[in-house]
């Protein structure tokens, strides 16, 4: 896809038209926001935002027609893509963008409009569910707030992961076109600090004290892409066959247990720096 993101480089009416017809077309708007990504970071917000608002435009129709995902996903990307090009520092991008995903959940962005109550009523006309959400009212909770918050958070989860890999391919691009190989290097070096892993673990805590549930729903994606990095780093450092990566991705999207074993590999090399020990010891 490098020769798509040279062309959109060559002028803004070329990155602006590309972002503007992919965003419009169903289920491409990723590439629109990857484009306002590649712009920003290379130029920076204000040049880059007549490419921006030319993705966000076709998104906000989108937002219109019932589906809040496309513009929820320029929007987060370009925020990441702000931090990134200013700080350099994925591992603060990722923060960012967890903070804001989950600001929206709780502020109910991602909600159908009339909220949860219609798709409540529909999922009663089955017997088993219907008895499950009685027992739970008895049990004192708020179905109609539960199953908003789920909806939400399974909505924000998408946005955030679809604005992750739209950074990470605007980023790909911007290396591929300035610096190649650069961009290999930056993400097998990704580790979360000490203090920004502080700073999730008091996010998470201070989200259960106050009541708000969805700082927890999406601070764990940091974590999860520092050890995605970390694999790579590692199977990078080690010069092994891409097909372990294969491997490694096809159980990390069909078993849960893969993903814990990950968010604590990622933990554990916040203080261990796996890829450093085997870098010095090679």
């Amino acid at each position: 896809m490098l020769p798509i993101a040279r062309w959109m480089m060559r002028g803004t009416p070329h990155a602006a038209g590309g972002a503007a017809i992919a965003t419009l077309v169903p289920w491409l708007f990723w590439l629109g926001a990857a484009i306002a990504a590649l712009v920003t970071l290379r130029r920076g917000l204000s040049p880059a935002l007549p490419v921006i608002v030319a993705a966000a435009l076709p998104a906000g129709w989108w937002w219109t027609q019932g589906d809040v995902i496309p513009l929820s996903s320029v929007l987060l990307v370009t925020l990441m893509a702000v931090v990134l090009r200013s700080r350099m520092r994925w591992s603060e991008a990722l923060i960012v963008g967890a903070l804001v995903g989950a600001g929206m959940i709780q502020f109910g962005v991602f909600l159908p409009p009339g909220g949860a109550g219609p798709m409540l009523e529909q999922l009663r006309q089955a017997p088993e569910v219907d008895r499950l959400l009685g027992e739970l009212t008895r049990q004192g909770l708020d179905t109609e707030q539960l199953a908003g918050l789920l909806i939400g958070g399974i909505t924000g989860l998408v946005v955030l992961i679809a604005a992750v890999a739209c950074l990470a391919l605007a980023r790909s691009w911007q290396a591929g076109l300035f610096n190649p190989g650069g961009f290999r290097e930056e993400f097998h070096a990704l580790r979360l600090a000490p203090r920004e892993l502080a700073v999730l673990a008091v996010l998470g805590v201070a989200g259960m004290v106050l009541g708000l549930p969805a700082l927890g729903m999406l601070l764990w994606i940091p974590l999860l892409v520092a050890g995605i990095a970390l694999v790579h780093g590692f199977i990078g450092v080690k010069g092994m066959n891409g097909l372990w990566l294969v491997a490694f991705y096809v159980l990390l999207i069909t078993t849960w247990p893969m993903i814990l074993i990950v968010l604590l590999l990622a933990f554990i090399d916040v203080f261990a720096d796996f890829r450093g020990r085997v870098a010095s010891r090679d």
